[in-house]
C-alpha cells in the first residue's frame, strides 16, 4: 500500500499518548477533578434520555448559544463548534489552503499548528521565542513582513511553556498581520488575562477556546469565535454532525454547573503556586512562570529525571526534544493536591538518584 499513500504522511510520527494505567497521570494538562457524585448521577440520568437514534441537530444550536453567552461573545460575531480544538485548527488551515500561503507561529508551541499546515501542503514558519519563552517581537514582525502569513497562531497562554505573552507585542503582531490571527485560549480558565477585547477591536482576530481544560477533556468540544462573515466561510468546511448528541448534552450540563468548574480551577491555580514554590526550592531546578494548568521546569537531566519519576509511578511529559529552547525541560500538569504531593516526592527522589550517581 505504500505507493498509494502520501510519502510525507508515511514519514511522519503520529501523536504519541503515553500508557498511564496505574500511574499518577500529570502529563496531558487535564483537569484532575471529576464532578461530585450527585452531579455525576444527574448527568447520567440526563444522558440516558438523549435520542441516540437521531443525528445531532438543534441541541448543537443551543450549545452554541450557551457557549456564546458563557464567553460573552461580542455583537457582530458568531461561533462554530469543533470536535475539540484540533478539528478547528485543521478546518482553519484547510480554509487557508491557497497556493503560496504561509502559516506562522512562535516556537516552541502547540505541535498541531505546524502539523496541520504541512498536511495541507502549506509552508509553516516557526519563530523562536526568547530564552525565557516570551514572544520575540522584532523577530515576529520581521517574519510577518517577509512571509505575509495568511494565518498566525498565538497560544495565550502557550503550550508547553505556559507563558502569557506581552500585550503590547501581541497588539503589534495583530496590526502587522495581513491575514487571520487566531488567539488560542485553551488554558483561559487558569490565566489572568484573555483576548476578548482584541476580538472586539480587530476584524481579523479569531478567538479559539476549548472545554477540555474547563473539565471535559473526554467530551471533545472546541469553539471558535470571530466576525460573522469569517465564521460563515470557515463553517462551510465543518462536517454537518461533528458534535455528538452525548457530547453536546454533557457540555450543556457542564455550563449549567459552571460554578463547580470555576471552583476546581481555583484549586488548580492555588496548587500551581504551591508546585512552583516547591520547585524553586529544589537545587538545580528552574521553573518558569505559568498562567496555565501546567508548569515547565528545567532540570539537570530531563531524560533521567523523567525515567526516575516514571519508575515511581508518576507520569509527566519530557518536552526537551521538541525544540532546542526546551533543552532539559519537563512539563508537569497540575493535579489534585494528593497527586501533586506524590509528584513532588517522586521528583525529589529522582533528583536524589542523580546526585548520588554523580557522587559515586
Amino acid at each position: 500500500m505504500s505507493r498509494f499513500l502520501r510519502a510525507d504522511v508515511q514519514g511522519m510520527h503520529g501523536y504519541a499518548v503515553q500508557p498511564s494505567a496505574g500511574m499518577v497521570k500529570v502529563d496531558t494538562m487535564e483537569n484532575p477533578f471529576q464532578l461530585p457524585q450527585h452531579l455525576r448521577a444527574e448527568l447520567g440520568a440526563r444522558l440516558a434520555d438523549v435520542a441516540l437514534n437521531r443525528y445531532p441537530a438543534e441541541r448543537g444550536d443551543v450549545l452554541r448559544a450557551e457557549l456564546a453567552r458563557h464567553a460573552q461573545m461580542p455583537d457582530g460575531n458568531n461561533i462554530m463548534l469543533g470536535n475539540g480544538s484540533d478539528e478547528l485548527i485543521s478546518l482553519l488551515t484547510l480554509a487557508a489552503d491557497v497556493p503560496g500561503n504561509v502559516v506562522l507561529a512562535p516556537l516552541p508551541g502547540f505541535v498541531m499548528y505546524e502539523m496541520s499546515a504541512k498536511l495541507q501542503g502549506l509552508k509553516f514558519v516557526g519563530v523562536p521565542t526568547t530564552a525565557d519563552f516570551q514572544l520575540d517581537g522584532p523577530a515576529m514582525l520581521a517574519a510577518i513582513r517577509e512571509h505575509q502569513p495568511a494565518l498566525v497562531w498565538l497560544a495565550f497562554p502557550n503550550n508547553p511553556t505556559a507563558s502569557l505573552w506581552d500585550d503590547d507585542v501581541i497588539e503589534a503582531i495583530i496590526e502587522a498581520s495581513p491575514g487571520l490571527v487566531v488567539m488560542d485560549e485553551a488554558y483561559q480558565p487558569f490565566a489572568s488575562r484573555d483576548s476578548l477585547d482584541r476580538l472586539k477591536r480587530h476584524d481579523h482576530v479569531l478567538l479559539m477556546r476549548t472545554m477540555s481544560k474547563f473539565g471535559l477533556a473526554g467530551v471533545r468540544i472546541g469553539y471558535l469565535i470571530g466576525r460573522n462573515a469569517v465564521i460563515a466561510e470557515i463553517d462551510k468546511l465543518r462536517p454537518p454532525f461533528n458534535i455528538s448528541v452525548l457530547n453536546c448534552e454533557a457540555a450543556l450540563f457542564a455550563l449549567e454547573h459552571a460554578d463547580e468548574y470555576a471552583h476546581q480551577a481555583e484549586i488548580i491555580r492555588a496548587e500551581r503556586t504551591r508546585i512552583t514554590t516547591a520547585l524553586s526550592a529544589l537545587p538545580g531546578l528552574t521553573p518558569f512562570p505559568s498562567e496555565a494548568n501546567m508548569v515547565l521546569v528545567r532540570v539537570p537531566d530531563a531524560a533521567r529525571v523523567f525515567a526516575g519519576m516514571k519508575a515511581r509511578k508518576v507520569l509527566i511529559k519530557n518536552v526537551s526534544g521538541l525544540h532546542p529552547l526546551l533543552a532539559n525541560c519537563l512539563r508537569i500538569t497540575v493535579g489534585t493536591p494528593e497527586e501533586n504531593t506524590q509528584m513532588l516526592a517522586a521528583l525529589t527522589a529522582a533528583l536524589n538518584d542523580l546526585n548520588q550517581e554523580a557522587q559515586a
